[in-house]
């Protein structure tokens, strides 16, 4: 019987890969830590911006600004990303985030930190993150190979959730008992980590092939991919509605804490906690079981059941129910979010790689938080913020209904 058990047990060990891979293992124990720092200095971002300006739109100007970066620079960078090492862009990236981490501890705790200053430090980060993601992303087939590549995004996903569970939790922790500014000191050394295990992966050298283009040819030639590659054209615009229209209710998370829920920034920190615990519980699920379901019939639930959460989170006014729905509303947005990521770099070509994660960073990230934010925002100040959340879940929910019935081949992916 044991020859028969130990491959089942193999089958659903979300782990697996972690075990199996050495750089990946280096790789996923420094992001996560890192991001933790991430998830601290997000959130005490966040709530600083709210304590100087009193203005949900600006709160999500500061989120605007430091994406609008990754608009600009995301496809060019991944022409860079497919042309140099992966490796050696990341670690660099990381070194220049580092430096803004320091730089905003600084001013905060010397109490000299501005709305300015918030706006000018999110555009420096927003111009290294347009650079590292997604060199970062198309660096993830080198740590795994393309066997264990579903897997090592959603545990990547399953890192960043565990992130999100634990920054915020110290977060509130270090405002309540050191103060909001060392929460930025946390997030500057948290970088050591990962920078750490980037200079431990090992990775054989490969022989690139001389570019004969130019980077704007390269450029052309990557759009030219994905506009003509009709799973690819299919999976990018129901990236973009999601990333709109799911992302932002994030930002405006220190206003529904505050204003919808009656919280304080402890609060705010549970809130965001409770995402993570349930981004972490479906990063995990989709690990262990993710190759014994059919992927597009996960991410048509995971379609429709996101943004239908958004709804209902958006007329609740108890906190404890809030925090359950965010639970499920956290696995349903990484679910679809991992399976859309993983779908993706199934299909694309090792050579157009770095270029179709800039396009999705761009979108993910880029146009999620310039686009989405200013929309979320400029609705929350009119009409309130219930409304652009539920409205946002409201909008998302329609196009599912659609795409899944105009393109039923996406349930097949």
């Amino acid at each position: 019987m044991r020859p028969q058990i130990a491959p089942t047990l193999a089958g659903v060990n979300p782990f697996r890969t972690l075990i199996r891979h050495r750089n990946f293992r280096l790789f996923w124990i420094g992001q996560t830590l890192s991001l933790m720092g991430t998830w601290m200095q997000t959130m005490a971002q966040g709530w600083l911006a709210l304590q100087l300006t009193n203005n949900a739109f600006l709160v999500g100007l500061v989120t605007a600004v430091g994406s609008f970066p990754i608009l600009v620079f995301s496809l060019p960078a991944g022409v860079l990303a497919d042309r140099v090492s992966k490796l050696k862009l990341v670690t660099i990236c990381q070194c220049v985030l580092l430096a803004e981490a320091a730089l905003l501890w600084a001013l905060a705790y010397e109490g000299r930190a501005t709305i300015g200053w918030l706006l000018v430090l999110a555009a420096w980060n927003g111009i290294a993150s347009a650079f590292e993601i997604p060199a970062r992303q198309s660096l993830m087939i080198d740590l795994v190979g393309r066997d264990d590549l579903h897997d090592a995004i959603a545990l990547n996903s399953s890192g960043f959730n565990l992130a999100r569970i634990i920054g915020p939790a110290v977060g509130a922790f270090v405002i309540a008992t050191a103060g909001l500014p060392w929460c930025f000191a946390v997030n500057a050394l948290s970088y050591l980590a990962v920078l750490v295990g980037l200079m431990r992966i090992r990775i054989p050298a490969r022989i690139r092939a001389p570019s004969t283009t130019s980077p704007l040819e390269g450029l052309m030639e990557g759009l030219r991919y994905m506009a003509r590659t009709r799973e690819v054209s299919i999976m990018m615009r129901l990236v973009t509605v999601y990333a709109i229209f799911g992302i932002p209710y994030l930002t405006l998370m220190p206003v529904v804490a505050r204003d919808l829920l009656g919280t304080g920034a402890d609060g705010y920190g549970v809130l965001l906690a409770c995402v993570g615990v349930g981004g972490l519980a479906g990063a995990l699920f989709l690990a262990a079981a993710g190759q014994r379901i059919g992927r597009g019939q996960l991410l048509l639930v995971s379609s429709y059941a996101f943004p239908a959460l958004l709804i209902v989170f958006a007329v609740v006014r108890v906190e404890w129910l809030a925090r359950v729905v965010l639970l499920v509303t956290g696995g349903m947005m990484i679910l679809n979010g991992a399976l859309a990521n993983g779908i993706l770099q199934a299909i694309v070509p090792d050579a157009l790689r770095g270029r179709l994660m800039a396009a999705y960073s761009l979108v993910v990230v880029g146009v999620a938080q310039v686009v989405g934010s200013l929309i979320s925002g400029a609705v929350a100040r009119a009409i309130g913020v219930d409304w652009a959340i539920g409205g946002g879940g409201a909008i998302m929910l329609a196009y599912a209904l659609w795409a899944f019935r105009r393109y039923p081949e996406i349930g097949r992916l």
